[in-house]
């Protein structure tokens, strides 16, 4: 069965997003180490799984920015919009998932291929914890803090067991926690 990975940006006070969407806290000098341990975390992936709101900006900029580390597999990748509201996908390599969210990502994880990887924004992310659907957590602190904004863990209705896998400190200040869901 194919793996199910989060990879999310988060200040230290846990929120993915300031209370409106805000990323200016995100760090973008991304030293080589960090750049290779994305490269290694995304090279067993061939499918992405996003909620519209992520997707309506994620998608065009990479495609618009095909120079960039990392476009070739957004851009190359099969993706997987969860959307109430979109009828029809006009991105390449691009479907619409409106169902039942487990339903769909369970279909995802029974088909061939390699990693599935999600990305945000805040209530995707959520519903995905939420309903157990994440296999490895990639969780990349920014060193920043906030006070206030979107958290990922909020919905949940128990505790939420997770196994240390590694954590690796990068030289620009980004402290990656990898961890696996406990079944």
């Amino acid at each position: 069965m194919r793996k199910l990975k989060l990879q999310v940006q988060m200040t230290v006070d846990g929120f993915i997003a300031g209370p409106n969407g805000e990323m200016d806290w995100v760090s973008m000098n991304w030293d080589d180490q960090l750049k290779n341990y994305v490269g290694d975390l995304t090279t067993p992936v061939d499918c992405i799984v996003l909620g519209r709101k992520l997707a309506e900006g994620f998608i065009p900029y990479w495609a618009a920015n095909p120079e960039q580390d990392g476009a070739d597999i957004f851009n190359g990748s099969h993706k997987v919009v969860f959307t109430k509201t979109l009828e029809k996908s006009d991105w390449e390599n691009t479907v619409l998932a409106k169902g039942d969210i487990v339903e769909e990502i369970t279909k995802l994880k029974e088909q061939d291929g390699g990693d599935i990887i999600a990305y945000g924004g805040a209530h995707f992310v959520s519903a995905l914890i939420k309903n157990g659907l994440i296999d490895e957590y990639h969780l990349f602190f920014n060193p920043a803090a906030i006070g206030e904004g979107l958290p990922i863990f909020k919905e949940l209705n128990s505790k939420k067991d997770l196994t240390l896998v590694k954590s690796n400190a990068f030289d620009c200040g980004i402290v990656v926690m990898h961890y696996e869901s406990k079944k």
